[in-house]
């Protein structure tokens, strides 16, 4: 223990050595020189003044990194071509640079100028003018308060506060957001009311994921990524069709990376342990480097992720304890030229490889954390993404253009032991690869008049393989390969039909080629289903229509109508396969949004929406009691949502979300009269509440505190008898204290604060006849953290 406290000990003394050349974090955005200083005064604690008028108006790219306050200060004033002048303590004045050639000047007799005190030398900032926030999944530049659309930003920073996740971080933040819990990488997301199973099968998502232009898959699963060196999340709820096209029914998570700072070395880096009660501990680690490569010309930016993760499930029967352990490994490269003023060149690759020992379902009647199951189960799933963007500007016209590939192989393992009989295994493999190129153009709104078009092509490649395994024999069961050809084009234009009412069209025209092939049959039962399998068309066009007025200086209204759709596809049925035709979503919105996310006195957004959905794609449980898939009819859903922020004290910030659902399958398809004609896996109500406190403590440390408490109403798990199972009906918690600097700090973090079991999802294999399971929450656990800058 004593060289615990030596370096406990250190470690205080670190935090307490003088901070005066400290660097900060700093983000001034792009635009005039007038206002990135002042955004840069007030993250740099310092007094800029620029004098000359034409100097203030000149135009000058983003600043953002880690760096000494006089080494940001000099570098804003190169980008514009001046000079900055220290007048005192904290205090900047900058001037525009002399030119190299000068007309001789007669000397002239000066008067002598009077000597400031020191108390006036450096003025206190001038209140900063709020830093303007676009909203990146606009895919035009848009302002937050010229968006039309309910959107939330969550920061790279809070999410990475209190160490480093995945997407639960995002689900703990927005109320709208849920989720199934297979375990990481097996997931699927659902965004307000529009679910549509519990299984990972043949159906396109409804959430569509993104890490910049490029979805990270089409049909697969969350690949839970790991939410590291983000510069944010954009959530964007309900149905994106024009500017998404296929899987974005339910609304999009678009993640947006840091991007390497050109001519800066930059570091950074996280470690923590934790404790679970009844478990095991865990472990994880953080790294980031952002390298100059050639000058000021390009930049390289790594980032490398690590965790292992506690096991507290037991099984008996195996003699075995805290199987569920998950260990997760990956990381991210993005190579950065600026070959030309304004264009630059972007390589980004980036994997993640998942291990799950076992599953983390337990029985709902045995005893807490156990399961009566003889076999091992589990998961691996390994993501692999490349992408190739070139970006640039012709004037007031911005051009983007995309490229990537992306490899998702997903093994999962299933008790399928019938009553009685001897321990069997179900083996599931999905194994996906998608090519995709996005390009397009655009002029953000300006005066009058903004502007968006684009081109998109993806071809995908999903294979289904299925297999049942004893002790004696393993045998392949039916699976399916599903392929797709998506051509689209689409467009977008928006126009201020006079100040503070702002409307909004666009569209989607879709082509898709569907093709495919039962897995694993025999050739006899493959040539009578030729024309099942046979490539086929679709189409699709998905228009939009908005209107956004601000009521009030802070304040706006909207009106918005959307809509999405999936393409059909091929799924198991018996000993071969059979199609199920796409299904469509349109959805009327109306919302309020006052104010910034969390800045002033308070902010708020709202919104009631109703959504008409066709066709719905589902899993359910066949007669051979292996899920499938099918259109099971049409159906409606009511959502009404509402978030917002209060600031009680200048140091603290409480904020909140409620959401409501309320869906019904009002016209089923005729084999599915009997079954419960609710939409899976969404609770009727759910809602959160947070703190965010913040105190400046001796030393120039400070101390922050993050809490937040959320509650998961009733929902469930699928359709029929089968999957009528309950779920929901719990509350979750979480706490983080962090002392510190930007440069340094510790934390202490606690989730499950009252270790409650609950049950998240009531799924633990789709073979569980005659014996019923609940997914509980991860028991209590305590992580001790550290994290450094450089």
């Amino acid at each position: 223990m004593r060289i615990v406290w030596i370096l406990l000990a250190a470690f205080v003394a670190l935090l307490s050595a003088p901070a005066a050349a400290e660097r900060v974090a700093v983000h001034s955005p792009a635009g005039t020189l007038s206002d990135a200083a002042i955004v840069l005064a007030r993250q740099t604690r310092t007094s800029i003044v620029i004098t000359d008028p034409a100097l203030a108006k000149r135009q000058v790219k983003a600043l953002r990194g880690r760096m000494a306050p006089e080494d940001a200060i000099r570098r804003l004033a190169r980008m514009a071509d001046a000079r900055a002048v220290s007048v005192g303590p904290s205090a900047w004045r900058m001037e525009a640079a002399e030119s190299p050639r000068r007309k001789a000047v007669q000397p002239r007799t000066r008067k002598p100028r009077p000597v400031v005190p020191p108390s006036e030398a450096a003025p206190p900032p001038p209140p900063p003018p709020p830093v303007e926030i676009v909203v990146v999944a606009s895919k035009r530049s848009a302002r937050l308060e010229e968006f039309a659309g309910q959107v939330s930003l969550l920061d790279g920073d809070d999410l990475e506060f209190g160490g480093i996740g995945g997407t639960e971080k995002i689900a703990e933040q927005v109320a709208t957001v849920s989720s199934t819990y297979l375990g990481s990488g097996r997931n699927k997301l659902f965004i307000r009311g529009i679910a549509d199973s519990s299984f990972t099968g043949p159906t396109q998502a409804t959430v569509g994921q993104y890490l910049g232009d490029l979805r990270l898959s089409y049909n697969s699963p969350d690949p839970d990524l790991r939410l590291s060196d983000l510069r944010r999340v954009e959530v964007l709820e309900g149905p994106q069709g024009t500017l998404y096209g296929a899987g974005s029914l339910g609304g999009i998570i678009r993640l947006v990376p840091n991007e390497p700072e050109l001519g800066m070395f930059d570091a950074s880096g996280m470690v923590g342990g934790s404790v679970t009660q009844h478990g095991q501990p865990g472990a994880d680690v953080n790294a980031m480097l952002n390298l100059p490569l050639a000058g000021d010309s390009a930049a390289l930016r790594l980032v490398v992720d690590g965790a292992t993760q506690g096991g507290y499930i037991d099984k008996p029967l195996l003699g075995r304890n805290d199987v569920n352990r998950t260990d997760i490994l990956g990381g991210r490269a993005i190579a950065r030229l600026e070959f030309a003023p304004g264009w630059t060149a972007d390589l980004i690759a980036l994997g993640q490889s998942t291990r799950a020992a076992d599953s983390q379902y337990a029985d709902r009647f045995g005893p807490s954390l156990t399961r009566a199951a003889r076999v091992r189960e589990g998961a691996e799933a390994d993501y692999t993404q490349g992408q190739f963007i070139i970006s640039g500007e012709f004037g007031a016209v911005q051009f983007r253009s995309s490229t990537g590939i992306a490899w998702h192989d997903l093994e999962e393992r299933y008790d399928a032991t019938a009553p009685g009989g001897a321990p069997r295994l179900f083996t599931q493999r999905n194994d996906t690869r998608m090519i995709a190129n996005e390009t397009r153009l655009w002029q953000p709104l300006g005066r009058r008049f903004g502007w968006l078009a684009g081109i998109s092509l993806t071809e995908n490649r999903t294979q289904l393989n299925r297999s049942l395994e004893t002790d004696e024999l393993s045998a392949s069961a039916t699976g399916v390969l599903n392929e797709v050809s998506e051509f689209t084009l689409y467009g977008e234009a928006n126009a201020r039909l006079f100040e503070g009412l702002i409307a909004t069209a666009g569209a989607r025209y879709t082509r898709s080629q569907l093709g495919g092939a039962g897995e694993d049959v025999p050739l006899a039962i493959a040539l009578a289903g030729r024309e099942i399998t046979a490539s086929r068309d679709e189409t699709a066009f998905l228009p939009s229509f908005s209107l956004l007025a601000q009521v009030l200086p802070e304040t706006s209204l909207y009106l918005r109508y959307q809509e999405g759709f999936r393409p059909g596809g091929l799924a198991i049925e018996g000993n071969f396969v059979r199609r199920f035709r796409n299904d469509r979503a349109a959805t009327f919105e109306f919302g309020l949004r006052h104010g910034r996310p969390g800045r002033g006195p308070f902010d708020l957004t709202a919104s009631v929406a109703h959504t008409r959905w066709r066709d719905i794609q589902a899993d359910f449980i066949d007669a051979f009691g292996l899920p499938s898939t099918a259109n099971i009819g049409d159906g409606r859903v009511w959502t009404a949502s509402i978030a917002g922020s209060v600031e009680l004290a200048p140091a603290l910030r409480v904020n909140g979300g409620f959401t409501y659902n309320d869906s019904a399958i009002d016209q089923p398809e005729a084999a599915f009269l009997t079954r419960t004609m609710q939409v899976p896996n969404i609770a009727r109500y759910a809602g959160r509440a947070g703190i965010d406190y913040r105190r400046t403590l001796a030393g120039n440390l400070e101390l922050t505190a993050k809490g937040w408490a959320s509650y998961i109403g009733k929902s469930r798990l699928g359709l029929g008898p089968e999957l009528g199972e309950l779920q929901g009906d719990y509350f979750d918690s979480g706490l983080v204290l962090r002392v510190g600097r930007d440069s340094l700090g510790i934390s202490l973090g606690i989730t499950n604060i009252a270790d409650v079991e609950g049950n998240r999802f009531a799924l633990g294999t789709p073979f569980a006849v005659g014996r019923e399971h609940i997914t509980p929450l991860q028991p209590r656990t305590i992580r001790l953290g550290i994290d450094a800058s450089f």
